[in-house]
C-alpha cells in the first residue's frame, strides 16, 4: 500500500479532491492511505505561527524552518520515506514517467508551500525532490499536491477497474491519446470513422496508434522521437 503524508496549512482545501472518484475508491480498497497533516500542530509559539518576515526584506512572508523540520522529523521517526517532495514552481516538471515512478513507492511526504515560499534551508537539507505542475504560480501548493497525488494513485493496480485504461492514457508512450468515440455512430451527420466500426482489431490498433502520432505531431511535437514518425503510416 502507498502512504502519502501531506503537510499543509490548509488541510480543508484538500479534503474534497481526495474524497471523490478514483482516489476515493482507491482509499476505500486500502490501496492508498492519505494523511493531511496540519503544519500549525508543529508550531513552536502560542499563536501557532508558521511564517515570518524574510531576512533581507522584500514583500511576502516566508514559511519558518522550525515547524516544518519538526513535522518532517516526526514523520521520519515513525517510518522510512522514499521521497520528501516539495511542490514548487521551479521544481522538476511533472510528467507521466515521473508519476509512474512515484506510483511504485511505498511512503511519500508532500510539503505544500504557501506565502512567499519556504526557508531555503528546508530545501537544502530536508527535501529530496521538488516537483512543479507547470510554469505558473498558485496561491499555495495544495492544488498542485492534489494533481500530483491523483496522477500517481490512478496508476496503482486496482485503482481503476480496467487497468489497461491507464496504460493507454496520453503520454504513456510519449504520445497523446488518439480520438475516442461512442454511440451513436451517426449524430446529425457527424460520423464515427468506419474503421472503428469494422471489428478488425489489428487495423483498429494500427489506426489508433497512427492517430496518436498524428495528434502528437500537431499538438505536442516536442514529445515525438524520430522512430515514431519513421515507423508510422499516418492517415486521416
Amino acid at each position: 500500500m502507498l502512504r502519502i503524508d501531506i503537510i499543509t496549512v490548509l488541510p480543508e482545501l484538500l479534503e474534497s479532491p481526495f474524497n471523490h472518484s478514483i482516489v476515493k475508491r482507491a482509499r476505500q480498497k486500502g490501496l492508498v492511505e492519505i494523511n493531511l497533516i496540519h503544519l500549525r500542530d508543529f508550531a513552536t509559539n502560542k499563536h501557532r505561527s508558521v511564517d515570518d518576515y524574510a531576512y533581507g526584506g522584500g514583500a511576502g512572508m516566508v514559511m519558518m524552518i522550525e515547524p516544518i523540520a519538526a513535522c518532517i522529523n516526526h514523520l521520519k521517526s515513525e517510518r522510512p520515506y522514499d521521497e520528501v517532495i516539495y511542490m514548487s514552481p521551479d521544481g522538476e516538471l511533472l510528467d507521466q514517467p515521473l508519476s509512474n515512478r512515484l506510483s511504485l513507492q511505498q511512503n511519500l511526504i508532500v510539503l505544500c508551500g504557501h506565502y512567499k515560499g519556504i526557508d531555503e534551508r528546508i530545501r537544502e537539507h530536508l527535501i529530496t525532490k521538488e516537483i512543479s505542475i507547470g510554469n505558473y504560480v498558485l496561491s499555495g501548493g495544495e492544488l498542485a499536491a492534489a494533481v500530483l497525488c491523483d496522477s500517481i494513485i490512478r496508476l496503482i493496480p486496482g485503482a481503476i477497474s480496467d487497468e489497461t485504461s491507464a496504460l493507454s492514457d496520453s503520454f504513456q508512450d510519449n504520445l497523446v491519446a488518439p480520438p475516442v468515440y461512442t454511440r451513436p455512430a451517426d449524430f446529425n451527420g457527424w460520423k464515427v470513422p468506419d474503421i472503428l466500426l469494422s471489428g478488425n482489431e489489428k487495423l483498429i490498433t494500427e489506426w489508433l496508434h497512427n492517430q496518436s502520432i498524428k495528434r502528437t505531431q500537431e499538438r505536442r511535437p516536442n514529445l515525438l522521437k524520430p522512430k515514431d514518425t519513421e515507423n508510422s503510416n499516418i492517415q486521416g
